[in-house]
C-alpha cells in the first residue's frame, strides 16, 4: 500500500469534510437571517451567500494539495503524516469559518450594517487554510 497517496487522499478529504461542516454552520446563520427579515417585512440581503459559501474554498486548496503530494517522492509517512495534518488544519479552518459566517450572518441581516468587517474576520479563518497549504506544499 502505498502510504503516501493515502496521505493525498486524506488531505483532500478532510478539507472536504471541514467545507460541508463549515457551510452548513454558515448557510444556518444565513437561513436564520433571511428569515427573521422576512418576519419583519425588511429585504432579505444576498449578499449572505458569501458567508454561507466561503467555507467552500478549502476544499479546493485540499485538491491542490493532493495534487502536489500525489507527485512527491518523499517518504510515505510522512506524505501520511502531512496529509493528515494539513487536511485537519483546512478542516478546522473551515469549520471556525462557518461559525464567524453564521455571526456575520445574524449581525448583518439585523443591522444591514458593518459587511467589510465580517468578512475580514471570515478572511483571517481563511488564511490558516492558505497558510497549511502553501507550507504543506513546499514541505512536499
Amino acid at each position: 500500500m502505498n502510504f503516501g497517496m493515502l496521505g493525498a487522499a486524506i488531505a483532500m478529504g478532510i478539507a472536504a469534510i471541514g467545507s460541508a461542516i463549515g457551510i452548513g454552520i454558515a448557510g444556518q446563520g444565513a437561513i436564520g437571517a433571511w428569515k427573521r427579515c422576512y418576519v419583519n417585512n425588511k429585504p432579505a440581503p444576498f449578499i449572505l451567500t458569501v458567508f454561507a459559501g466561503a467555507p467552500l474554498t478549502q476544499t479546493i486548496y485540499g485538491f491542490l494539495l493532493m495534487q502536489q503530494m500525489s507527485e512527491s517522492s518523499k517518504d510515505p509517512w510522512f506524505l501520511l503524516g502531512l496529509g493528515l495534518a494539513s487536511g485537519l488544519a483546512m478542516c478546522f479552518s473551515a469549520i471556525a469559518q462557518g461559525k464567524a459566517g453564521a455571526a456575520g450572518s445574524d449581525t448583518l441581516g439585523e443591522t444591514g450594517k458593518g459587511f467589510a468587517q465580517y468578512i475580514m474576520v471570515v478572511g483571517l479563518c481563511e488564511t490558516v487554510a492558505l497558510f497549511a497549504m502553501v507550507f504543506s506544499m513546499i514541505m512536499c
